[in-house]
């Protein structure tokens, strides 16, 4: 297996349920309104703090998103990995999880 060869067909392609799909969208969806808001803003020459503010919670919208989206992989692509045999897929898992946590 060369390093482009993914370990599942779910590192190409992740076929979701469409209630998933559809919340993580919507989250997104917020998560893009609140940094246009942010830049918005930034044009109004809004106080430092302010757009501190904002950031910060955009930060703990996609930390939050992230939490949700690294459980689902677990649960889902990792698991069904490790079921094939294809133990490669932890060493995936932690290389993602230090990338995570800088």
């Amino acid at each position: 297996m060369t390093d482009k060869t993914p370990a599942c067909p779910c590192h190409q392609n992740k076929i979701r349920p469409s209630e998933e799909k559809t919340a993580m969208i919507h989250r997104l969806n917020r998560i893009e309104g609140q940094v246009r808001g942010i830049r918005d803003m930034v044009s109004r020459d809004a106080y430092c703090v302010d757009i501190l503010t904002q950031v910060s919670a955009v930060t703990a919208a996609l930390n939050s998103f992230n939490k949700v989206l690294l459980a689902e992989h677990i649960r889902t692509c990792v698991a069904e990995d490790i079921r094939r045999g294809e133990d490669q897929v932890i060493d995936e898992l932690v290389a993602t999880l230090q990338k995570l946590m800088k």
